[in-house]
């Protein structure tokens, strides 16, 4: 009984240091490359928003949807980047994220010709690796909250994509703290992606952003 609980005590502290040991590289990587403010980020084309849900599975406003959108319509007024990606779900017929968010963009101000939609988003690795086969892009500015960015940025980086970060405004300990766990188990799927040379979902015909 002794080794057995001893055995699982080694498993448990294994996989917590992997998680820390993950965490802790993915945030390093990011150090510099966020912003919070528009007159500090430097300019890029392309922006890439990247998607979630409008609303939560009791019914209610999803905060983190709202202040991506709202980070997202102040870098196009204050003309830090030109166009923007929507990358996210649309896995069923009734779930679509970047159609959702291009409508309250447009609702915003922006230009509905200068908004592309990528459907297969699935996850941020999936939105990286299309950013770059599909629509061209080797620079970008990312567009989510700051652990979001930051696992972006790793992403972006390891694979040639000269990625920054702007922060979209975070929702509160409690609200977040699902999020925020999930993310720790990202981080460290993200690393298996890259051992494993994972690809994306779907990849599919490149589309041309504007110069």
């Amino acid at each position: 009984m002794k080794k057995i609980i001893l055995s699982l005590t080694l498993l448990l502290l294994g996989i917590v240091g992997i998680i820390y040991v993950c965490n802790k590289k993915i945030e390093e990587e990011a150090k510099g490359l966020l912003y919070t403010e528009t007159s500090d980020i430097p300019y890029n084309k392309v922006g890439l928003l990247l998607g979630t849900s409008k609303f939560l599975s009791n019914g209610t406003q999803n905060q983190y949807y709202f202040y991506r959108i709202d980070a997202t319509l102040k870098l196009m007024a204050a003309s830090k980047i030109s166009y923007v990606i929507i990358s996210g779900d649309n896995s069923t017929q009734d779930y679509n994220e970047p159609e959702l968010m291009r409508a309250d963009l447009i609702k915003g101000g922006v230009d509905s010709t200068h908004i592309f939609l990528d459907y297969a988003g699935f996850r941020t690795y999936d939105s990286m690796i299309r950013l770059k086969e599909i629509f061209s892009q080797n620079s970008v500015t990312v567009i989510s909250q700051q652990f979001h960015n930051e696992r972006a940025i790793y992403t972006g980086n390891r694979l040639g994509i000269a990625t920054i970060g702007f922060n979209a405004q975070d929702v509160s300990a409690y609200f977040g703290f699902k999020t925020q766990v999930r993310e720790k188990l990202a981080r460290v799927k993200v690393f298996l992606d890259f051992m494993f040379g994972n690809q994306a979902k779907f990849l599919g015909n490149k589309i041309e952003i504007p110069s």
